[in-house]
């Protein structure tokens, strides 16, 4: 499997009390690194985005190779750095604050032929919401047309909506630039209720229509750790999970996405696979930092 992930790995500021822990995290980071640690030397795991030349830069670099994912994608901008984030607490749910508006990763569709090479190396592609949120809009129609042609190459595409309207112009946007990427992609993994919110979908059922679960793309409806709507393989199923009390949810659904894709890739069905995003989540969730 070559796995390629595109977007932003950001500096994490974690509350500890009394003190703060920094580590790297990014929502499609979180989930490439899952994905390399789940399948070990079965997957060849990149990352395409944009760092600084800075020492904080160096060590986010440091720690994706360290962590076995590959950093031939990844370009540097001597006048950027990376973006931070720090992570707020209450009762296990998070809040964020955000540094980010010089981040490098903002550049990473910004090389036509940088962009062409990591996507012709690649088998499956995953992005987000927030990847293209994080662009200019002419970066962004640069990232999609290159994304097109991938698919049309052949290459697998997997996204998550990951709706972030903070990020984006306004929300018609918004709207219309995740409706033109998820037509692109082979695989969704929306949350609900993000969806419910922007899209004004009435159930779960009604956001695996909108996402072409009819038109035969595979779509896994996240809903907050309560039941899960599989539309795959053509069949749709309504899977109940178990209640669990979070220590910290940053990055429980990039954790899901990463076990999904892990087990259909080793070959598990529907339900298999399932479990064990669910049980990647869960175990994220009972940690603080968006990585277990």
């Amino acid at each position: 499997m070559r796995f390629l992930a595109i977007g932003e790995a950001m500096l994490e500021l974690s509350e500890q009390s009394p003190l703060w822990a920094l580590n790297v995290a990014g929502d499609t980071f979180n989930t490439a690194w899952h994905v390399k640690r789940l399948l070990g030397d079965t997957a060849e795991v990149e990352y395409l985005s944009v760092l600084g030349t800075d020492p904080f830069s160096d060590r986010i670099a440091r720690f994706m190779a360290a962590s076995g994912i590959g950093t031939r994608f990844l370009r540097r901008d001597a006048g950027r750095g990376p973006g931070l984030y720090a992570i707020s607490l209450q009762d296990g749910e998070r809040s964020f604050t955000y540094w980010r508006d010089r981040s490098a990763a903002r550049l990473l569709a910004d090389d036509p032929e940088h962009l062409a090479a990591a996507l012709d190396w690649a088998g499956t592609i995953y992005f987000s919401g927030i990847t293209l949120a994080i662009l200019t809009p002419e970066a962004r129609a640069r990232l999609l047309s290159a994304l097109e042609t991938a698919h049309a190459a052949g290459r697998r595409l997997i996204f998550d909506p990951n709706l972030r309207p903070r990020l984006w112009e306004d929300a018609p946007t918004m709207r219309a630039t995740i409706t033109r990427a998820a037509g692109l992609a082979d695989v969704l993994l929306p949350s609900f209720e993000d969806e419910a919110q922007h899209f004004g979908d009435a159930d779960l059922a009604a956001c695996a229509r909108r996402y072409g679960a009819d038109a035969g793309r595979d779509v896994v409806v996240k809903n907050g750790g309560q039941d899960v709507l599989l539309a795959v393989d053509g069949a749709r199923t309504l899977w109940p999970l178990d209640t669990v009390t979070p220590v910290d949810t940053t990055g429980a659904g990039d954790a899901f996405n990463a076990g999904w894709i892990a087990a259909r890739h080793r070959g598990l069905d529907a339900d298999a696979s399932l479990a064990a995003a669910h049980d990647l989540a869960r175990h994220v969730v009972s940690i603080q930092g968006a990585l277990g």
